[in-house]
């Protein structure tokens, strides 16, 4: 099965062409940084004109690079949910305009199910693994959630973070050590030749803390970033004087990277120990971070888990993972094209049924 892919739900536009849910022909991102480092951060009327301006060019390239014709397409899938109203509107309008033009069936994915489902496009991944019982960290800009896997879908949400996404986190660190946008690859960069244990910042939630309300999660698999935030708010306070760019700097931010490493890996150690799964994932934009892979890894050789890590070029919002992921059958059809709504704020379902939408959406199957 054929299917064009779109994404638009932040600041990445992205096109692409998946033939089957392991296969992926073209995968075309253009990436707004630029645009919005002025800001420190993302404006959404900046992302959405950038949309319009790029999106009906990365589809054009896309087939293109595809040598994929518009009859040879058997499906559209675009993200509609959750991210930008404004970023989410201007992908899921081409969507559904091109789907009513072919005469295609348009196919609604969650952002987090295609982020999910990028380890499964790692060549590497082994065949016996595919059906088996699995527990993902999803951890990108927006999004900081454990979720099960089970035969290649999303199962049910274990933790969700209860403030900011680590992203935020890493971004605002970033902006208070003024080291600009995006603070992840910035605050990594900061960090190299730093020592992480020179300062100790908070780990997010405290002992003691398992069993009380979460929204129904347990609480130590929850996260928590926003104590961490404050700590290093605190810890610039009392240097008035500013960091020595030639020493402090790196200290403090391997610091706070190590914090914020620390509290994602904590997190999936207690997870482990409840779901006992037969692997561990990572994807999302965070998933890049060096300092995370190397110390996932780690645990992982320790726990006897193989390890599965999303591909670089899938980590950040791609339309190749949200292709993919409609041929595996993670999305639903909109019928008719037409009905397709964005839902911005879309929590994942606590009882993992991948097909969970809202009510606004008239969908009802995912593809056979």
């Amino acid at each position: 099965m054929r299917i064009l892919g779109i994404e638009t739900s932040c600041d990445e536009t992205s096109a692409a062409v998946a033939d089957g849910p392991r296969r992926v022909l073209s995968n075309l991102v253009h990436t707004q940084i630029a645009q919005h480092q002025p800001y420190g951060g993302v404006v959404p009327e900046v992302a959405a004109r950038s949309h319009v301006e790029r999106l009906p060019g990365l589809v054009e390239e896309a087939m293109r690079r595809a040598e994929a014709g518009w009859d040879s397409l058997d499906a559209v899938a675009v993200t509609s949910g959750p991210g930008l109203a404004t970023s989410l509107l201007v992908g899921v309008a081409a969507a559904k305009a091109l789907a009513i033009r072919l005469r295609r069936p348009l196919y609604a994915v969650h952002h987090l199910d295609g982020h999910l489902y990028s380890v499964f496009l790692d060549p590497a991944f082994p065949e016996a693994l595919r059906l088996a019982d699995g527990l993902a960290l999803l951890v990108s800009g927006g999004h900081t959630s454990l979720v099960r896997i089970h035969g290649g879908r999303r199962g049910g949400l274990l933790g969700a973070t209860l403030d900011d996404a680590a992203g935020e986190a890493l971004d605002k660190g970033a902006k208070l050590l003024g080291l600009g946008y995006p603070g992840g690859p910035a605050i990594e960069a900061a960090a190299a030749g730093g020592d992480p244990a020179r300062y100790d910042f908070p780990r997010g939630l405290g002992p003691g803390t398992r069993h009380a309300p979460c929204g129904g999660l347990r609480r130590d698999l929850c996260f928590s970033f926003s104590g961490l935030k404050t700590a290093l708010l605190y810890h610039l306070r009392d240097h008035p004087a500013g960091l020595d760019p030639a020493r402090d700097l790196s200290h403090v931010a391997a610091s706070y990277q190590e914090a914020v490493v620390d509290a994602l890996i904590g997190r999936v150690r207690s997870a482990a120990e409840f779901v006992r799964p037969s692997f561990l994932a990572c994807a999302g934009g965070v998933a890049r971070n060096r300092r995370l892979r190397a110390k996932l890894g780690d645990f992982a050789a320790a726990a006897g888990l193989p390890l599965m890590l999303a591909p670089p070029e899938f980590c950040t919002d791609n339309a190749g993972m949200i292709a993919a992921a409609a041929a595996a059958g993670l999305g639903c059809i909109a019928d008719p094209p037409g009905a397709l709504e964005i839902h911005p704020t879309w929590p994942l379902p606590a009882d993992g049924d991948p097909l969970a939408f809202a009510p606004a959406l008239n969908a009802s199957k995912g593809l056979p």
